[in-house]
């Protein structure tokens, strides 16, 4: 079971070599993620974009084109595109976002005859290594599903227990998050965490547990639950992942911890045929690097 980023990138090395199919591959800071991901042998790349902008770039941080397939097309809708095309013909295994604006990412992804639609929804999971946490935290969903029903809270849980499988969890622990732990008609996303719990309890959601309401300490901690009374399911103090009522909740939660810099992290969206990382603007390099050796384990279970 993978607890942190290093066990995650040994269990890379354990899988065959994945390619990332890198949609508008002239940003800086995705160049330097796929060249570290390349020397560290989690993943080769193809580059689609500007070929000139790309080569300037490489010369700026010292990347030799020479050890990548690069195909110019400088229109980033179609650069685009053909990195979807890339994955969905199996000639790579990952799709990562470059410097394209995300409607048109998504677009192409969503394409009806190359992309790589699934009759999953799609969700994002953000996996977070936390420091005085002793496992792998499953953050889902803080980027994509904005304001989600019932229904979709369940599909975004099962989503998220695949990728936790992948990362060696076998029977994942789901804590849907409130800001109480008991039922309160008057506040939705308590209403919600319980009907998710009776749906975990009718076997509609298999493969984990999930227990709910939850505010994020009992989740968290054992020791919050002590001083609330003894609360005590198999859920609290051991949840993996966490599931947020909407995106405001979630969004400032990743936020927080990634501004903070008490954590590692990588990001991917999930429900489609194949891995696909959409970080944000924002996201440092070490975070894409993370992205991308997440991927490469979820494309290896994929496979299997």
């Amino acid at each position: 079971m993978s607890k942190s980023f290093d066990d995650l990138l040994s269990t890379v090395s354990e899988c065959s070599l994945k390619t990332v199919a890198v949609a508008v591959a002239q940003d800086e800071a995705v160049l330097e993620a796929v060249k570290a991901a390349k020397d560290r042998k989690i993943a080769n790349a193809i580059l689609v974009g500007d070929q000139d902008l790309i080569k300037g770039i490489a010369d700026n941080i010292g990347m030799d084109l020479a050890d990548f397939e690069v195909i110019h097309e400088p229109d980033p809708a179609a650069a685009a595109l053909k990195a979807v095309e890339l994955v969905h013909n199996k000639q790579a295994d990952i799709l990562l976002k470059g410097l394209v604006d995300t409607k048109t990412f998504l677009k192409s992804v969503l394409n009806k005859e190359v992309g790589l639609r699934t009759d999953k929804m799609m969700s994002h999971v953000c996996v977070f290594e936390v420091k005085g946490i002793d496992h792998l935290l499953f953050f889902t969903d803080v980027a994509f599903n904005t304001y989600p029903t019932l229904e979709e809270k369940a599909n975004i849980i099962r989503n998220t227990v695949e990728i936790a499988k992948a990362c060696g969890i076998t029977m994942p622990k789901v804590a849907p998050v409130c800001a109480v732990e008991v039922v309160n008609p008057k506040m939705q996303p308590t209403v919600d965490a319980y009907e998710l719990t009776q749906m975990y309890e009718r076997g509609e959601i298999k493969d984990c547990i999930v227990n709910g309401p939850l505010s994020m300490d009992l989740a968290l901690s054992k020791e919050a639950a002590k001083h609330k009374g003894g609360i005590s399911n198999p859920v609290v103090g051991a949840a993996d992942i966490i599931l947020f009522p909407n995106i405001d909740a979630g969004n400032i939660a990743y936020k927080l911890l990634v501004q903070t810099g008490v954590a590692k992290n990588g990001n991917i969206l999930v429900g489609t045929s194949a891995p696909v990382i959409l970080t944000s603007r924002s996201d440092n390099f070490e975070v894409k690097v993370n992205s991308i050796a997440l991927a490469s384990v979820i494309a290896e279970s994929l496979n299997q």
